[in-house]
C-alpha cells in the first residue's frame, strides 16, 4: 500500500516538453491525411487541446483551425460529457473526414468517444494517452499509467516545494 494520494503520482510537463511532444505528434501525423496526405483542418478539444493543436497546425501548415468544447468535469467531479460549443459545420462536413481532432490527453476516453460519435471519420490525436482511453485515439506520443496525474504547464505556477526527504 502507498500513503500517496492518486494525484501525487504526478507527471509534470513543462512548456518545453509539451512543445517538443506536440511537434513529435505533428511529425507522426505528417502525410497521413486522406487528401494526398494533407489534413483539411485541425479542431482542438478545449481547453487542454488548444496548445497542442496550435503547435500541430503550425508544424503541418494547416490554416483552418476551430474548437469543440466538451464539459465533463465540475471542479474534481466527473459527469457525463456534453458539447457546449461545436465547431463550424462546414469545417466538419457530415462525418469529420480529413479533420484532425487534437487534445492534450485521453484519460477514460469518454470525451473522445462523444466527439468520435459526432465525427466518426475524423482522425483523433493526443499528446498523452492512458490505457482506459487509448482505444479512442488514433495517434498519440506518450502513454502513462491510468493512476498517473498529468500536471500541464497551464495548470501550474512556480512556487517553492519542500524536499522529498528532510527539511534542513
Amino acid at each position: 500500500m502507498s500513503d500517496r494520494l492518486p494525484h501525487e503520482k504526478g507527471f509534470h510537463v513543462s512548456w518545453d516538453q509539451i512543445h517538443r511532444d506536440a511537434r513529435a505528434l505533428a511529425w507522426r501525423l505528417d502525410g497521413k491525411g486522406p487528401d494526398g496526405g494533407a489534413w483539411r483542418s485541425v479542431v482542438a478539444i478545449t481547453r487542454g487541446g488548444m496548445a497542442p493543436a496550435m503547435i500541430v497546425s503550425r508544424e503541418l501548415d494547416i490554416r483552418v483551425v476551430d474548437t469543440i468544447s466538451v464539459k465533463s468535469y465540475n471542479h474534481q467531479d466527473q459527469s457525463q460529457p456534453r458539447v457546449i460549443k461545436a465547431p463550424q459545420a462546414e469545417i466538419m462536413g457530415t462525418d469529420g473526414e480529413g479533420v484532425l481532432v487534437v487534445d492534450d490527453l485521453v484519460d477514460t476516453g469518454k470525451t473522445l468517444e462523444l466527439v468520435r460519435n459526432l465525427y466518426p471519420k475524423a482522425h483523433f490525436a493526443t499528446v498523452y494517452a492512458k490505457p482506459a482511453g487509448r482505444a479512442m485515439v488514433d495517434t498519440y506520443i506518450t502513454e502513462v499509467s491510468q493512476d498517473t496525474w498529468i500536471f500541464f504547464p497551464w495548470d501550474m505556477a512556480l512556487q517553492y516545494v519542500q524536499p522529498y526527504r528532510g527539511a534542513d
